[in-house]
Parts: structure tokens; C-alpha cells; sequence
């Protein structure tokens, strides 16, 4: 099976966008998962005339298709509590305005609604992106934290996020959440309780990335089999875990890159994410989307890192085989 690879801009929205296009087209990338980012996308132009036309001229020019957007950042502040300087950072003046957290919540819901509607007049079904999560305070569950609590959560997601959901359907476009801690939905239990919590309605679905289940003891290829109808986007990113009896799970706090954590997101292909395994899955369910390289690492020059990683993520994934089991041991006469 050949599958496209794109690269996820995300992390090279301090280039200009038809900088990255330049570069990914390069190395030999299919095509661009398109951040809402610097000047890379903005969701509130999506009806600009002549908007969306730039930007499909520049991946023409550069031999360059897009298959899905992302908008991590604003989705993140849809349901987070607290909203604070944290969210100043990353949501864009729009947004944020006078950071009131209601209205920071509401102005993201109606960014995200917009989103959608870019990646319509784009010609792209499928967003990435986060939800963020008002009980994510709570996942030490000390002090005690009522169930009720727990309950309210995802009540709490249900009603910010349906209305979302609502325009995603107009516009023939699906939600990939990316599960990741500090979301409503980032394990495995977590996530289970997400799709019941919108009564498992097809606009919203999973983004596949296997870095952030690794640290947390997550199998990512079960993942991707008990999920195989909700898989919409895959991500690839990698981690290398290295806990010495000193660090944790936790992070302790470091920053990234830092030698003393018990694990970092490092270049695809140099981690333990059992990529090969996980193409094998991806097979089986079906899975004829793009995959992502969403590079990170803290200790290597992301000029060198991207093509590599591309390289090292293609070997496999090699044709499926055209004849079953069945039939390749049969007994003819």
C-alpha cells in the first residue's frame, strides 16, 4: 500500500509557508498537514476571495497536495480551566482579546467552526487538532475529586464541542483528536469515554500518534485495532524512553532535550515506537490516509531531521499483498 507523506507544519510556523513548501517539496514530501498557524492558515479568511486560491497556488507550484488541516492550538482552549498566560501564548489576539476565559473559550469554539469551513473551500475532510479538558487539573485525583466532577468534565465537552461538531457535518468534514495528555480524551479509557460522551457521532474521530502513548504504557498497534473505525489521521512522531530509576513518567519538570527525563520526542525512526507493527495495523484496518511526519527533536537541526525521518518512515510502507491467506494455500485440482 503507498500511502501519501506530508509534513506537518506546525512546527515551521516561523517560516513563511511557502518556505516549508520549498523545503518539504525538497525532500521528496507528497504533500502538507497545514497548521492554522503564522501565516501558514488563517480560519477566520476562510471566505476571503482569493484566499484559499494562494494557497493552493503555492502547493501547485511546488508539486504539493493537502489531504488535512490542523488547529491544535485554538481547539486547545475550547474546554480547558483554567485559561491563563499559558493560553496567551498560543491562541493569537483574536482569540485571546480581553482574556476573559469565557470568551477566549467561545472565540476558539467559533475559530475551530471556521476551520471546518477552510478546510471545505480547501477541498480537505479531515482537522487535527485538540479539545482541550476542564478536568485534565484533576488526573492525580488527590485531593479527592467526586465523581461528579469527573462527570461534569465531559458533560462540559459534550456541550462545547456539538455545537462545533454541528458545523463539521454542514461542511462534510471530520474532527481527528489528537490523544494527548492535558486533552478530555489521552489514554486509552479516557478516550472510550470521549465517544460515549458525543454518542459516537462519525464527525468526530481519533489522530494517531504513537509518541505520547509510549511514555505513558500505552500499545499504540491495539490502539489502532480497537479504535480501527475512528482512525481518521495518523501522525507520526517518536519517543525514546529512558528511565533510570530516577525520573518518571512525569517529565520531573525538565525542559525538553534535557539528558535527566525519563523519555523525549525524538526524530522519527530513532525512538521505540514500533513503526513497523503499526504500518502492519494501519493495513489491516483499511487506513489508506496520509501519514504525518510531525517532527521533534530537541537535539537535532529540523534541516536535517524532516528528510530523515521521511526516509526512515517509508521503508515501511510497502504494498499490501494482493492475495489472501486463503487463497495463496489452496488446493486446486
Amino acid at each position: 500500500m503507498s500511502r501519501p507523506f506530508t509534513l506537518f507544519t506546525g512546527q515551521w510556523a516561523d517560516l513563511p509557508f511557502e518556505e516549508v513548501a520549498r523545503l518539504a517539496s525538497g525532500w521528496g514530501y507528497d504533500g502538507l498537514e497545514i497548521a492554522v498557524s503564522g501565516d501558514h492558515l488563517d480560519a477566520w479568511r476562510w471566505e476571503e476571495p482569493g484566499y484559499v486560491e494562494s494557497k493552493l497556488a503555492v502547493l501547485e507550484k511546488y508539486n504539493l497536495k493537502v489531504w488535512a488541516i490542523s488547529n491544535h492550538l485554538k481547539g486547545q482552549a475550547v474546554c480547558d480551566d483554567p485559561i491563563d498566560f499559558r493560553h496567551e501564548a498560543i491562541v493569537g489576539s483574536k482569540v485571546w482579546g480581553d482574556g476573559d476565559p469565557e470568551g477566549v473559550r467561545t472565540r476558539a469554539a467559533e475559530e475551530m467552526q471556521h476551520t471546518a469551513r477552510l478546510a471545505k473551500a480547501l477541498g480537505v475532510d479531515t482537522v487535527v487538532g485538540f479539545t482541550g479538558s476542564s478536568i485534565w487539573q484533576y488526573v492525580a485525583m488527590f485531593p479527592p475529586v467526586p465523581e461528579k466532577v469527573i462527570d461534569a468534565g465531559y458533560q462540559d465537552f459534550a456541550d462545547r464541542w456539538n455545537p462545533i461538531l454541528d458545523v463539521f457535518d454542514e461542511c462534510g468534514v471530520r474532527f481527528a483528536h489528537e490523544v494527548h495528555p492535558s486533552e478530555i480524551a489521552y489514554d486509552y479509557w479516557t478516550t472510550v469515554r470521549t465517544l460515549e460522551a458525543i454518542g459516537h457521532r462519525e464527525a468526530f474521530g481519533l489522530n494517531w500518534d504513537p509518541s505520547h502513548f509510549m511514555w505513558q504504557g500505552i500499545d499504540p498497534v491495539s490502539f489502532i485495532w480497537d479504535f480501527k473505525d475512528r482512525i481518521y489521521h495518523v501522525d507520526c512522531k517518536d519517543t525514546k524512553l529512558r528511565f533510570t530509576g530516577r525520573n518518571t513518567v512525569m517529565g520531573s519538570h525538565l525542559p525538553w532535550g534535557d539528558p535527566r527525563r525519563g523519555w523525549d520526542f525524538v526524530s522519527a525512526g530513532r525512538g521505540d515506537v514500533p513503526w513497523e507493527s503499526s504500518f502492519r495495523a494501519l493495513t489491516a484496518i483499511g487506513y489508506t490516509g496520509p501519514i504525518s511526519v510531525e517532527w521533534e527533536d530537541a537535539d537535532m537541526d529540523r534541516l536535517h531531521g524532516a528528510p530523515e525521518a521521511l526516509a526512515a518512515l517509508k521503508k515501511y510502507d510497502y504494498p499490501a499483498s494482493q492475495t489472501s491467506f486463503d487463497a495463496a494455500f489452496s488446493t486446486k485440482d
